[in-house]
């Protein structure tokens, strides 16, 4: 029976590869065709998506980072005003027992005039402190190769000046980890869906183009060509639309970090630039950021390929069950 499917076969052979000027057949698969080129569209879209949310979680993930090195490398001695207490003589107390602390290396009160300015956005300028019942600060700068007892320090300020009390932002520290990991959970969450979202758009677009295509596809299958070099026809051709696509996405998505990283050295000294460099430092993915959106590139690629290629060789082995019950 096999052998009468393939006579048969080899007979329709010459109508159905249909030989150009040169003596080349015809593709399995059309080089460029609507189905491709939206195809090529869907993958550039996904890979766009893919890299911005890489880049966002490496971005948040170094800024956050960074945060924490700043608020570890310092903690803040906070004295309240009350009533007979000698401000001054109260901040040179806290600064001594600081610098006596082992693990810290500096400790400084912050001025009037920086105090000022601190309080400037609700109070408004020109502030005489001797007239408003508003808490001193004294910066302590930490050694973080070898921190000082946080405990200690602040019994020893409290016990000299009760007033005082230290916070060594270790909520700001817990809260910032917990967003960045969230952050990173999002993010992973956000390209599984993505790769998920192009596997399943390759199955259907290489499953068009069998469908496209069948008859040519079936009669070299019968005639005894393998299914490995027919799979790897529809492979090479979908590699090359993964790759052109995912190219496009990625260079998108780094043109928009360029971009805004460019607006926020431009436009420093406005507020809304003021904000996003609070939040986002310069705006900057750094060599790790951009080395991740060539990795997805390559991943989409390579995703679509082999996904064209383990649904070409899915269709023949269904093929080779059903036709000699048909036949």
């Amino acid at each position: 029976m096999i052998d009468t499917l393939r006579l048969a076969a080899a007979k329709r052979l010459p109508k159905a590869l249909k030989r150009t000027g040169e003596t080349r057949p015809t593709p399995i698969v059309p080089p460029g065709n609507v189905a491709g080129r939206a195809l090529m569209t869907v993958i550039a879209i996904m890979t766009f998506l893919a890299s911005l949310t890489l880049g966002a979680v490496t971005l948040v993930a170094a800024t956050a980072s960074i945060w924490e090195s700043q608020i570890s490398r310092e903690v803040t001695v906070q004295v309240r005003p009350d009533e007979g207490l000698d401000m001054a003589d109260a901040l040179a107390k806290v600064r001594r027992i600081a610098l006596a602390t082992p693990g810290v290396a500096g400790a400084e009160p912050m001025d009037d005039a920086a105090t000022g300015r601190l309080l400037e956005p609700w109070l408004g300028e020109g502030l005489d402190l001797d007239e408003l019942p508003v808490p001193r600060l004294v910066l302590v700068s930490i050694d973080e190769t070898s921190p000082p007892d946080f405990a200690a320090l602040r019994g020893a300020i409290v016990a000299a000046v009760p007033q005082a009390s230290l916070d060594d932002h270790r909520a700001w520290v817990s809260r910032l980890v917990s967003m960045a990991n969230a952050t990173v959970l999002v993010g992973v969450a956000i390209l599984s869906l993505v790769m998920i979202a192009t596997v399943l758009t390759v199955i259907f677009a290489t499953r068009g183009a069998m469908s496209g295509n069948r008859h040519i596809i079936e009669v070299l299958h019968f005639v005894g060509a393998r299914s490995s070099f027919i799979a790897g026809e529809f492979q090479g051709h979908f590699l090359k639309l993964g790759l052109f696509g995912a190219a496009a996405g990625g260079l998108a998505a780094l043109f928009v970090f360029v971009a805004m990283g460019w607006w926020t050295r431009s436009n420093q000294a406005t507020p809304e630039a003021d904000q996003i460099s609070a939040l986002f430092g310069s705006f900057a993915i750094g060599w790790t950021g951009y080395a991740g959106v060539v990795v997805v590139v390559a991943t989409v690629g390579a995703l679509t390929a082999l996904t064209s290629r383990w649904t070409v060789l899915n269709q023949l082995s269904a093929i080779d069950m059903i036709s000699p019950v048909e036949m």
